[in-house]
């Protein structure tokens, strides 16, 4: 008995120290607040809820923080566009129900703001998932106000961000001014349902980032949504009662993550990094200015350079803007489409005509599709049944998606992790066979830029071998000249007869003066003018003795003088006749002495 009284002493004591300090409880009563710099902590240990400051500010804020990560990481901001001036501060329950955090003049900074019928009641709970509830017990418990529902900047599992139509309510995220005031910034992130569901991003209410549409696994052309969707990303659309949401829940219990919408409009996912003891940013929204809704306005392309162009029959509106690299003022059509002019030369229909379709690969879809159930081979047929239809694309997961009016926010370059899409964008066969008789002239310019250098390098290398013929007669000549210039001096040394005056010593070398005949040819016998016996060496020209050779044999034989020799008298070289005269000897030649 007395050991069951020290335990119930010990546990009374024990509770009135947590309720003194507000160190271990996560709730707050109507008969229990918490005071600057107090604190309640969630069950686990997760989540703590109580007053903060940033580095170098000495504004105080209320705020639910992450308990177990020595950085400070803010998950939501009660006050955070009045912050408290000095450690004053008091969160209780109000005599009306209310959440308030108070000043030390008992002013209302923040408040829930909701109608409770039994404000005694009331609780506000922190759980391990990061949601403060405000609940009221006498009836069942039921939710009256949740942080879940008003959110800051950060988007935690479990989280919903949700777009009721017919309530016309909206949880959305809110920026910050700057990392270090937390007050509302221009920006929010919110899920629009339009005619499929797309995350957007509004810069001062108006339209700044699309993901894409949703198609059941994915946002079309956004690197966070889908690489988070593996991850436990998921979008819930119930067109019947109107009402969307997307959350995020990861499997894996050992990995930290969350995500921020920052000062600067940018959707970044955080994962928390033990070992360098800091949040690690792994995905962000924004990639290039591209991904700025309308960069490049209506009918304008965006790509990996950051540069618009227009889609192919399509013309700048204001060349003077796009000069300036300002496309948001888009393009314009060039020539009307082929259903239009039949519509408005009153051949009525629906008029397919001449049109066609120009296939895109794009990184995101326009915005602002229409989808149809009906399958891939039917989306092209379908557009041309409507006038009003300028593109069409195909989604397994959504279908056919239709645009009608104005085509924004086409990328047509790929990011690492995110797909391409076929987009299919009519136009009038015109433009089409434009792009062919495009290709048809680049190919035949091709073909004759490559003839005409063929012939041009043929021509040149004709020149050039014309000029090296020329070249070696130039120089043949010259040697020749030399050659010959060379031979005259020679045949300068020795006596000379022409050949008129040969032909007419041997009687024309007639057959009968022959004295007889030898490899180099035959040999006459001839009188001089002066009655001088001669003897005449035609040499023959089947020999193979050239000119050069002859004038070195008669040089050498000149200069030989000897009592058993002939003498040499001359030469005659008169074009291809080469003669030697020699001194006529009566008697047999010398081996008919010799040899009997």
């Amino acid at each position: 008995m007395g050991k069951t009284i020290s335990c119930s002493v010990f546990l009374a004591l024990v509770s009135c120290f947590y309720l003194q300090f507000g160190t271990a409880l996560d709730i707050i009563t109507p008969s229990k607040s918490i005071k600057d710099p107090e604190s309640i902590i969630s069950q686990s240990g997760v989540f703590r809820l109580g007053f903060f400051s940033f580095a170098n500010s000495s504004n105080r804020y209320v705020g639910i923080l992450y308990n177990q990560i020595p950085v400070l990481t803010v998950a939501w901001v009660a006050n955070r566009n009045k912050p408290l001036k000095d450690s004053s501060g008091i969160l209780n329950i109000s005599d009306d129900g209310n959440l308030v955090v108070l000043n030390g003049k008992t002013e209302i900074l923040w408040s829930s703001n909701v109608t409770n019928t039994a404000p005694n009641t009331t609780t506000a709970q922190l759980l391990d998932s990061g949601n403060l509830i405000l609940s009221n017990g006498d009836d069942g418990g039921s939710s009256l106000w949740e942080s879940f529902e008003d959110l800051s900047n950060a988007f935690i599992e479990t989280m919903k961000i949700s777009t009721d139509v017919k309530k016309g309510r909206q949880v959305e995220l809110k920026s910050w001014k700057s990392p270090s005031d937390p007050s509302d910034g221009n920006f929010s992130f919110g899920i629009e349902p339009f005619n499929i569901p797309e995350g957007i991003i509004r810069k001062n209410n108006q339209l700044y980032f699309r993901t894409g549409p949703w198609n059941g696994n994915m946002f079309l052309g956004s690197i966070l949504m889908t690489a988070v969707y593996t991850d436990g990303f998921y979008v819930v659309a119930d067109n019947q009662q109107q009402t969307f949401y997307m959350a995020f829940e990861y499997s894996n219990d050992s990995m930290l993550i969350y995500c921020e919408l920052d000062s600067q409009g940018k959707f970044i996912e955080r994962r928390w990094d033990a070992g360098k003891g800091n949040w690690i940013n792994r995905y962000s929204s924004f990639q290039t200015d591209c991904d700025i809704y309308g960069y490049c306005g209506a009918f304008g392309i965006c790509d990996s350079s950051k540069r618009c162009s227009c889609i192919k029959g399509f013309k700048p509106r204001n060349i003077e803007e796009w000069s300036r690299g300002n496309g948001s003022s888009g393009c314009f059509r060039t020539t009307p489409l082929q259903c239009q002019r039949d519509n408005t030369n009153g051949s009525g229909g629906a008029g397919q005509g001449d049109d066609g379709f120009l296939k895109m690969m794009v990184k995101k879809v326009p915005a602002f599709p229409v989808r149809s159930s009906i399958i891939n081979g039917d989306c092209k047929d379908q557009c041309l049944e409507n006038c009003s239809c300028v593109a069409y694309a195909y989604d397994a997961g959504i279908g056919c998606m239709f645009w009608s009016g104005d085509l924004i926010d086409v990328q047509k370059f790929s990011t690492s992790g995110v797909d391409l899409y076929d987009l299919y964008i009519r136009l009038p066969s015109s433009e089409l066979d434009k792009g062919k008789n495009t290709k048809v002239i680049v190919i035949t310019t091709v073909i004759a830029g490559i003839v005409v250098i063929t012939i041009s390098a043929l021509f040149l290398w004709c020149r050039m071998a014309k000029q090296r013929e020329r070249n070696e007669k130039r120089k043949h000549i010259k040697h020749k000249i030399y050659r010959e210039n060379s031979i005259g001096v020679k045949l300068q040394q020795l006596p000379l007869f022409n050949f008129k005056q040969l032909a007419i010593a041997t009687n024309n070398f007639n057959h009968a003066k022959k004295l007889g005949q030898g490899g180099f040819g035959l040999v006459y016998k001839g009188i001089l003018d002066d009655g001088k016996e001669i003897a005449v060496k035609r040499l023959s020209k089947a020999s193979g003795q050239g000119l050069e050779e002859f004038v070195n044999e008669v040089v050498v034989i000149s200069k030989l003088q000897h009592r058993n020799l002939v003498r040499l008298f001359g030469c005659c070289v008169d074009r291809e006749e080469k003669m030697l005269v020699y001194e006529y000897m009566p008697n047999k030649s010398l081996d008919s002495f010799i040899f009997g």
